[in-house]
Order: C-alpha cells, then sequence, then structure tokens
C-alpha cells in the first residue's frame, strides 16, 4: 500500500500538517536523531515510502529531492551519546521529536508522529503506529532522519575505523560486538547499553 496524503488532510484543510520521525533509538553509539517534515498539497514522489523499505540508493536520491525543493519545509534535531546515557533513550528521543518540529522554518499547525504520543509536545499532534508506511511526510521524515544519521555514522568511521561504523551504523550486529569486545568502547558509544556498559569505563 504506497504511502499518500490522506492523513494531513484529515488533520484539517488549510494546516500546515508535519510529519515527524526518528532513528537512531536502538543503536548501541552515535545519535538519536528525529526530522519534520512539511509537504505541500497534491506533493507526489513515486516510490516514497519507510525508509526501511528501501535501498541505500534510493534513501539518497529521495533524500536529494526532499531537501533540495523549495516548497518542502523541513528541520532535524539530534542528541548525542552523551546526552542519551544522560537522559535515558526515551526522554532523548522524545526531545529530538519536539525539538524538529519548533524548528521548522514555518511553524506547523499539527503534527503526526510515528509510534506512540510524545509528551508535552509543542503543538498538536496524533500519533500514527506505523506511519511511515502510510503517511508521506512521515516518509519523508524517515528518508532525511535516516540519510542524515547514515552520514554522521560513515564519518564516524574515518575517526574509529576499527569499529566498522560504516557498515553497521552503531547497531548491534555481530561485527559490532567482535569489535567493542575487542577494542573496548570508543567515545561514540552509550555506555548506558547493556553491551557497552560491560566493557570498559567511559571516557572523559
Amino acid at each position: 500500500m504506497p504511502c499518500t496524503l490522506e492523513l494531513e488532510k484529515k488533520a484539517g484543510e488549510n494546516l500546515y500538517v508535519a510529519g515527524v520521525d526518528e532513528v537512531g533509538r536502538g543503536p548501541l553509539a552515535g545519535p538519536v536523531l528525529a526530522c519534520a517534515v512539511v509537504l505541500p498539497c497534491g506533493f507526489r514522489l513515486k516510490g516514497l515510502n519507510d525508509s526501511k523499505q528501501l535501498t541505500a540508493l534510493q534513501r539518497e536520491r529521495f533524500y536529494e529531492v526532499l531537501t533540495t525543493s523549495e516548497k518542502i519545509h523541513w528541520a532535524v534535531a539530534w542528541r548525542d551519546n552523551r546526552d542519551i546515557d544522560r537522559l535515558n533513550i526515551l526522554r532523548a528521543t522524545h526531545e529530538v521529536m519536539r525539538e524538529a518540529v519548533t524548528l521548522l522554518p514555518i511553524p506547523a499547525d499539527h503534527a503526526l508522529v510515528d509510534g506512540r504520543p510524545v509528551p508535552q509536545f509543542p503543538i498538536p499532534h496524533t500519533a500514527v503506529v506505523g506511519g511511515d508506511k502510510v503517511s508521506l511526510s512521515i516518509a519523508a521524515a524517515s528518508v532525511i532522519a535516516k540519510v542524515t544519521r547514515d552520514r554522521f555514522m560513515q564519518a564516524a568511521d574515518v575517526r574509529y575505523p576499527e569499529y566498522g561504523f560504516r557498515d553497521h551504523k552503531g547497531y548491534t550486529t555481530p561485527q559490532h560486538l567482535r569489535q567493542l569486545r575487542k577494542y573496548g568502547p570508543c567515545p561514540l558509544h552509550r555506555f548506558t547499553f547493556a553491551p557497552v556498559a560491560q566493557g570498559e569505563l567511559p571516557f572523559d
């Protein structure tokens, strides 16, 4: 079933409706990041869907379209691994989702949020479980968030090549766990996450 703007229309006529999605809750390293996107009425982009259902090349192509169009408004917010350790991952995720909406160049009237309701959200919002599979604006947010975070982790691979961040982006994979056991954590790891907490002490 393709993503559409039906949920955006149901939110209210003549409203700026933002789609909001996050990426990076599960990894052992790197930031958690959220994106908010407001698409123009009648927007269409064939094949745009949940970022997890797209190839890396497809995500990059959609990212370029979404972030270079003057008619599309978007913003990202993120918290690094130290913030995650300080706040916990749920609170950090809620913070970036709230902040992404406030950073939009044109204030949104309503938001469609992928997943469950977000406490203290700054504008009225509708939580949509699996929203990135049905809402075009949430799907757009998922793509921008995913590509932005992936690029961050690819850059991190240059600084810390021994961990293979370019391949797994900080997620829990056999390769990542092997490297973590071999080298211990680096300054990008989340020390409150169990596989990392079982290793060495945090860096200063």
